[in-house]
């Protein structure tokens, strides 16, 4: 929490702090300050200030950090099935507690999760906290966040990681607040410094630049983890590890939302799961471009993927876009059709095994990641690397 106050005796009635404001927070009454409701205590006021009338109060937290041990996954499922995030962020936690010398423990909430939980422990988990419950069968942000804010309060992890999905983006910024810690969305890279803290790197400015982030005075350790980022887990044979079935009262566990009804992606559709990804931008020149992607994927059996240019101009629906606003993949093979290759759209898929690269521009950036690159017109190549994949599959 943070106060903000005026001294009216230092106060000249300048009027730079209200010219400062960026929410327009703060007017004179009197020739003196005055800071209104909705004030978000940047400092920009304080820093203009040339009496030092404006000062703001923060209210220090004080943490035993020696409290803290250990790393905390969150065990996301869908429908009764891990999301595949959960092992990636395995496999980065057990690196993780390894160096810190500290256990990797897991928390799985849902119906009927039993067997996904003590299947859980084969990969290196220390502990996993099953809440089983028809209450936490699908996700809704009260009872999940209710539910791991009391788990991590009593359990006290020094890391907590969850995934970039679109349940981790909605529920972990929830829990950061309620247990009064830092977040650090997004990362695409954590370690450790030597003094123990979690280094978490993300894209920041729009992929211009990698920033790591440190949490020194808080703990957990927050950080959602995109997918297709990290090394992904390996069952290890003969690993001892326990499942801890946690009950839930539920008289006590907020629940503003229903769900009435839910439909789920078409088959097919999923370009994280795809080994084969078939990729369009704005050199396709229009959506009916598209049908010759597909025409290409399903011949090579993989799916449809897009720039964020072609989804924006709305030739394709958003669940296709890959890049740093779309989805991230790592594929066996990626071809990019009509792709200038922009930073964000790189950096969403330039850890694929192999890319293929077609486009009429030589100086396209997509050729400085490509493993193969062909320069011509999409529309003269694509034919023919579809009559040659047909051939082939006869």
């Amino acid at each position: 929490m943070a106060e903000i106050k005026v001294d009216p005796q230092k106060c000249s009635g300048c009027g730079l702090c209200v010219d400062s404001c960026p929410f327009k927070c703060i007017s004179l009454l009197d020739g003196i300050a005055a800071v209104r409701e909705g004030c978000n205590f940047c400092g920009a006021c304080v820093e203009v200030c040339p009496t030092e009338a404006i000062k703001i109060k923060r209210e220090e937290r004080a943490v035993d950090l020696s409290d803290f041990k250990g790393v905390l996954v969150f065990g996301e499922q869908v429908g009764g099935r891990i999301s595949p995030v959960v092992y990636e962020l395995l496999g980065k936690g057990r690196e993780l507690a390894d160096r810190l010398g500290q256990n990797l423990e897991c928390v799985v909430l849902g119906k009927g999760m039993q067997g996904a939980a003590e299947d859980l422990v084969s990969y290196g988990v220390d502990r996993v906290h099953l809440y089983d419950h028809p209450i936490l069968e699908a996700y809704r942000d009260d009872p999940y966040t209710q539910t791991l804010a009391n788990l991590v309060k009593e359990t006290k992890p020094c890391i907590f990681l969850l995934g970039a999905t679109m349940i981790g983006r909605s529920l972990a910024p929830r829990l950061a607040v309620r247990l009064k810690t830092g977040l650090t969305a997004d990362c695409t890279g954590l370690d450790i410094d030597e003094k123990g803290n979690l280094l978490q790197t993300r894209p920041a400015f729009g992929g211009n630049v990698m920033a790591t982030i440190l949490c020194e005075g808080h703990r957990p350790q927050m950080a959602t983890v995109r997918y297709k980022v990290m090394k992904r887990a390996e069952k290890r044979q003969g690993w001892r590890g326990e499942v801890i079935e946690r009950s839930l009262d539920e008289t006590s566990i907020l629940d503003r939302t229903k769900i009435l009804a839910s439909s789920h992606e078409p088959p097919g559709c999923s370009i994280t799961e795809a080994e084969i990804i078939v990729s369009g931008g704005r050199g396709l020149g229009g959506p009916e471009g598209f049908k010759l992607i597909k025409e290409l994927a399903d011949a090579l059996g993989g799916a449809v993927g897009a720039s964020r240019c072609a989804v924006d101009d709305g030739w394709i629906a958003y669940r296709h876009q890959v890049g740093l606003s779309g989805k991230t993949v790592r594929p066996k093979l990626y071809i990019a059709c009509g792709i200038s290759g922009s930073v964000q759209h790189l950096a969403g898929m330039q850890t694929s095994d192999v890319i293929v690269a077609v486009n009429k521009d030589p100086n396209a950036p997509i050729f400085k990641v490509a493993d193969y690159g062909i320069v011509g017109d999409l529309y003269e190549v694509i034919p023919k690397i579809i009559q040659a994949a047909k051939s082939a599959g006869r």
